[in-house]
């Protein structure tokens, strides 16, 4: 699966749990929270001030690597 910014978090933590530390090293440190969840990866970016496009070609590497 590629993940790109429209998926929520949950999405892609449900399919690989160990994309966490990534979203954590963008700031995104509340990945329990139901409503983080449902957030896009665009909308949650925006939120915390971080880049999607970043953010997404780094979880794709991390699935690419260890998927």
């Amino acid at each position: 699966m590629t993940i790109d910014k429209t998926m929520t978090l949950g999405q892609v933590l449900s399919a690989y749990p160990g994309t966490a530390r990534i979203f954590m090293e963008f700031g995104m440190h509340c990945l329990g929270c139901p409503h983080a969840t449902a957030e896009s990866i665009e909308e949650a970016s925006m939120v915390h001030g971080a880049n999607a496009d970043e953010l997404v070609h780094q979880l794709n590497e991390w699935v690419a690597e260890n998927a």
